[in-house]
């Protein structure tokens, strides 16, 4: 008897770490599965496929400033330190070259109409992102009016995406507008640097 909702019973969840709004993890352990729950938010998923290093982030653009020039203002900065956070610690743990990077992106749905379709701007900043960087995800799920949990193997590059329901998405809408409300902090840059 195959349940609805299993995994394949070749994905086999190991160690499950979550990876929460913010963060970045990166491993090559075998029995490693990242996970993490998605509604507005984007979580890229990046592997190097010669030396078996991958790993996911997960980010939210909450603001957007009117200034033509700087399109979805501080917290594009956000992600794109979220995503360059990701792509350098899978080059510096991995072989090193980009052309080895696979990556996925998810998330990115609309789960409630206070949220000004932010899923859709996650979506075009990710989108734009890879595109200026010179890479493209070689899969991906994005969009939709649902949540998502994703389970991602960083060694085997293997993904699992289960689309949740209604009342579950309702409890990612609430802890998105609660971030979304909260300023996204950026770090200054340096500027003073001392050699010696």
């Amino acid at each position: 008897m195959t349940l609805v909702n299993a995994l394949p019973p070749e994905f086999d969840r190991g160690v499950v770490t979550t990876v929460h709004q913010g963060d970045c993890h990166v491993s090559n352990a075998v029995d490693l599965t990242l996970s993490t729950v998605l509604g507005s938010c984007i979580s890229a998923c990046v592997r190097d496929t010669v030396a078996n290093v991958g790993g996911m982030n997960h980010f939210l653009l909450a603001e957007q400033s009117g200034a033509a020039k700087d399109r979805y203002g501080a917290s594009a900065r956000y992600g794109a330190f979220a995503m360059e956070q990701l792509i350098n610690k899978v080059l510096s743990q991995g072989s090193g070259r980009k052309s080895n990077l696979e990556i996925k992106v998810f998330g990115g749905g609309k789960i409630n109409a206070a949220l000004d379709d932010v899923g859709r701007k996650n979506i075009d900043f990710v989108h734009e992102f890879l595109a200026a960087e010179g890479y493209v995800s070689v899969s991906e799920d994005v969009g939709g009016n649902y949540a998502r949990r994703v389970l991602f193997k960083p060694h085997s590059g293997r993904a699992f995406v289960k689309r949740l329901d209604n009342a579950s998405g309702a409890n990612v809408a609430r802890e998105e507008i609660a971030l979304a409300k909260r300023h996204v902090i950026i770090p200054a840059p340096i500027t003073d640097i001392e050699l010696f």
